[in-house]
C-alpha cells in the first residue's frame, strides 16, 4: 500500500476541458480555470442577475483581510506564484492545532457535493470524527460528479436547497450561473475586513482567491484556492530519454526534430500524444481555461484569445506532429483509451497533463516498473528562449450557503470550512485528510498510509468546503514534490496576468455560447478533419455574430471597474 499523499496547488483539461476539471479535481483536489460565474458590478441589488463583475475599490470593501499562516513552514516556499511545498511528514506528535476549541454550535445542516466513485455511507466513522471534531451534525448529499451540472440546476430551481452547495466552476452552464446572486448568503458582515480574523485558516487564504468568490456584488463562496501558474505540464521519460541521450526540447522546432527521431511505428514506440495544450502555452497563447481570461488589452485594443497569431499558430504546429506521424495514432479518434497509459506502457514518450499526474504515475510505477522515472519539461517559447505563458485562476470550486440561513447555521459553515482550510502540518489538516488514525490510516516509517477503510470513506468533500494557500505534499516521494514546485516557480517566472485575471465575470446571456463549437474544431482542425481555413472562416464569423459587440462589452467593463492583475 503506497501512502496517500495530497495536492491542493494545482488543478485544471484530457479530451474535454470539462472532463478533464472533473477528473483533476478527484487526483489534485480541486481547479481553477472554467466557465466564468455571475456577478454583479458594483453593489447593484442583490438578485445575482446583473451582467459584469466586481472589482477595485468595490471588491477592496468586500474582501476579507489577509493573515497568512505561519503554523508550519514549508521546507519550499512559494515563488513566482507557485504552491508551497513539502517534503517531509510530521509525526503525529509534531502536528499543531490551528484552529484551537471547537467553534461549531451543534447545527443540524445538509451539504451537496459532487462525488466521483461509490460515496460512503452517510453514518460512517471519518464523518462523525469530523463532526465531532467541528461541532457540528453535516449530513453529506453526495452526487454523481460526472452529472452534477444536472442535479444543480434541478436543486437550484427547486424550493428544496441543501444548507450547503458546492459549485465546480466547469459546472456552471444553462441557468446555474443565474441562481447564484438568488439562492446563496451573503457572508460579507462574517469576513469582510477584520472579520475573518475570527477564522485564522480562512483569513490565511489567499486574496486572489477571495476576489474570484465576489458575485453578485457579494462576497458569497467560500474558495479552494490554486496556484495561478499553469498546471498543465509536458511530461517526458525521463529513464528513457536519459537512456537515449535526448534531452528536452528547447523550441517548436526542436520538438518536432526530436519527435521523428523518438519515433518508431515498427517498435510501437511514438514521440507523444496530443500536444496542443502545451501548442498553446509555447505559442503564447491566452489562458482558454475561462471566458474572461482569453480576453486582453492589447495595444489599446480588447482582443480575444482566438484572434492572436499564436492560436493558429500553435494549432498549424500539432496539426504538422499528426502529419509528421509522431502522435499515437489512437489519440486521433480522441477517446481511444487513455494517454498516460500509453505514456506509463513505453507506446508514448511525451504528454501533457494535469500536473497532479507527476505524483499519481511515480506511485503507481514505483511497484511495477522500478527504472520508471518522470519529469515535467519546461515550457519553450515556440522560437527558442522563455516562453510567454498566461496564469489561469486562482480558484475555480466554492461552496455556498443557501440565502436564508440562520445566523448560527452561517457560522457553523464557517466553522466548517475553518478547519478543512487548516494548513500542512496541523490536527485538522491530518484528520481531513486520513481521517482517524488506526481505523482510516496508519503510519509506517513516519508516512501516513490509508486502510481499505480510509480509502473508501476518506473522500474529496470535506476539501470541497475550503482548503488552505496552495500546497504540494508528498513526504513518500520528496523528489516529486520538489520537481513540480520548482517547475511552478520556472514557469511562473514568465507567467502574465491578463486583463480579467481573477475576476468572475458574467458575460451577457446572448453572447454566451458563442465559443461553444470552437473546441471541437480545434480538436478538427490539427487532425486534419478540417483546415486552418475553417478556423480562420469560424473566427470570422465569431466576430460578426457577436464577438465584436463583446469585445466592446469588455473594454467598458475593463473600463469602469479596472483590472485585478498586478
Amino acid at each position: 500500500m503506497t501512502p496517500n499523499a495530497v495536492s491542493t496547488g494545482s488543478r485544471r483539461t484530457t479530451p474535454s476541458r470539462r472532463g478533464f476539471l472533473a477528473s483533476t479535481a478527484v487526483a489534485a483536489v480541486a481547479t481553477a480555470g472554467g466557465i466564468p460565474l455571475l456577478t454583479a458590478c458594483g453593489g447593484g441589488r442583490d438578485t445575482g442577475k446583473k451582467d459584469g463583475t466586481t472589482s477595485g475599490k468595490d471588491a477592496a470593501k468586500l474582501l476579507p483581510a489577509h493573515v497568512p499562516s505561519t503554523v508550519v513552514a514549508p521546507d519550499i516556499a512559494p515563488r513566482n506564484g507557485s504552491a508551497a511545498g513539502f517534503t517531509r511528514a510530521l509525526p503525529s506528535s509534531a502536528l499543531k492545532a490551528s484552529v484551537g476549541a471547537r467553534k461549531g454550535q451543534g447545527s443540524a445542516l445538509t451539504v451537496m457535493a459532487p462525488f466521483w466513485g461509490t460515496p460512503p455511507g452517510p453514518d460512517n466513522p471519518y464523518y462523525r470524527a469530523m463532526n465531532e471534531a467541528i461541532g457540528v451534525r453535516a449530513t453529506w448529499q453526495n452526487q454523481d460528479g460526472n452529472v452534477y451540472d444536472q442535479k444543480l440546476g434541478a436543486v437550484l430551481a427547486s424550493s428544496d436547497i441543501p444548507d450547503v452547495v458546492v459549485v465546480p466552476g466547469w459546472n456552471l452552464g444553462g441557468k446555474i450561473p443565474s441562481a447564484i446572486g438568488a439562492k446563496f448568503e451573503d457572508l460579507g458582515p462574517y469576513l469582510s475586513g477584520d472579520k475573518v480574523k475570527a477564522y485564522p485558516n480562512l483569513a490565511a487564504i489567499p486574496t486572489d482567491a477571495w476576489r474570484r468568490s465576489l458575485f453578485g456584488g457579494r462576497l458569497r463562496g467560500l474558495p479552494m484556492p490554486a496556484s495561478y501558474v499553469t498546471n498543465i505540464a509536458p511530461f517526458y521519460r525521463k529513464d528513457v530519454f536519459d537512456a537515449k541521450g535526448w534531452r528536452p526540447p528547447r523550441s517548436a522546432d526542436e520538438f518536432l526534430s526530436l519527435a521523428r527521431e523518438m519515433t518508431s511505428a515498427r517498435a510501437k514506440v511514438w514521440a507523444c500524444g496530443d500536444m496542443t495544450w502545451t501548442a498553446f502555452s509555447m505559442f503564447g497563447v491566452l489562458s482558454g481555461s475561462d471566458k474572461a481570461l482569453g480576453w486582453h488589452l492589447v495595444d489599446g485594443r480588447m482582443t480575444n484569445r482566438i484572434e492572436t497569431p499564436g492560436y493558429l499558430e500553435a494549432l498549424e504546429w500539432s496539426r504538422k506532429l499528426y502529419e509528421a506521424g509522431v502522435v499515437h495514432p489512437d489519440e486521433k479518434a480522441q477517446n481511444q483509451g487513455d494517454t498516460s497509459l500509453r505514456f506509463t506502457s513505453g507506446q508514448c514518450l511525451v504528454y501533457n497533463n494535469d500536473l497532479s499526474h507527476w505524483y499519481g504515475k511515480t506511485v503507481e510505477q514505483a511497484g511495477q516498473n522500478p527504472r520508471f522515472a518522470m519529469a515535467a519539461m519546461d515550457i519553450p517559447g515556440h522560437a527558442g528562449g522563455p516562453p510567454e505563458l498566461w496564469a489561469t485562476n486562482p480558484a475555480n470550486i466554492w461552496a455556498f450557503v443557501k440565502k436564508g440561513s440562520p445566523r448560527t447555521v452561517i457560522e457553523d459553515v464557517l466553522a466548517m470550512a475553518d478547519f478543512t482550510a487548516a494548513p500542512y502540518g496541523t490536527k485538522e489538516r491530518m484528520l481531513t485528510d486520513y481521517g482517524v488514525e488506526g481505523v482510516h490510516h496508519t503510519v509506517k516509517d513516519g508516512l501516513p498510509q490509508k486502510t481499505d477503510q480510509g480509502n473508501l470513506e476518506v473522500g474529496s468533500s470535506w476539501m470541497f468546503l475550503a482548503s488552505p494557500a496552495p500546497y504540494l505534499a508528498h513526504p513518500d516521494t520528496p523528489e516529486v514534490t520538489r520537481g513540480q514546485v520548482e517547475w511552478q516557480q520556472r514557469m511562473g517566472a514568465f507567467t502574465r496576468k491578463s486583463s480579467f485575471y481573477g475576476l468572475t465575470v458574467a458575460e451577457p446571456a446572448r453572447w454566451t455560447g458563442l465559443m461553444n463549437d470552437f473546441e471541437q474544431l480545434e480538436k478538427d482542425v490539427v487532425r486534419g478533419r478540417r483546415k486552418i481555413a475553417d478556423m480562420q472562416q469560424a473566427v470570422s464569423e465569431w466576430r460578426t455574430k457577436g464577438g465584436d459587440q463583446l469585445r466592446d462589452w469588455y473594454k467598458k467593463l475593463l473600463d469602469d471597474t479596472g483590472s485585478a492583475a498586478s
